[in-house]
């Protein structure tokens, strides 16, 4: 289980040096790259604020109506999310308190770039 401090998971997404809407993270069950932007066009809500809570915790593929995650990620998004039962993640940030919170991992730079690029082209 990788761990990240708040100041880490911060600095990593700044790193991606992108607009908050395309602050990018990756399902742990499908490995697809996802952003605020992405949730936004699968419908989760209407802009950064309505989908915040989802970002880099519920793959875009809840609100697409996608079936569960394949045995192998197949470059398509699954329903997964991290409230469930199971929790398979490999990132938790973790607070000053102590606490660990479960989350998507933060994409790179290039993965950041990759999708918005993917969008510009649709």
């Amino acid at each position: 289980m990788k761990t990240l401090t708040v100041s880490e998971f911060r600095a990593a997404i700044a790193a991606q040096k992108v607009d908050r809407e395309d602050i990018a993270f990756i399902c742990p069950r499908c490995a697809t790259v996802q952003s605020a932007r992405s949730l936004i066009a699968a419908g989760a809500g209407v802009d950064f604020d309505s989908v915040e809570r989802y970002l880099g915790f519920s793959c875009i593929g809840r609100f697409t109506g996608a079936g569960s995650a394949r045995t192998k990620p197949d470059g398509a998004p699954c329903n997964w999310t991290l409230g469930g039962l199971f929790q398979l993640h490999e990132l938790e940030v973790v607070t000053e308190d102590g606490k660990a919170h479960p989350h998507f991992e933060v994409a790179t730079p290039e993965q950041a770039r990759t999708i918005i690029e993917a969008a510009d082209n649709v």
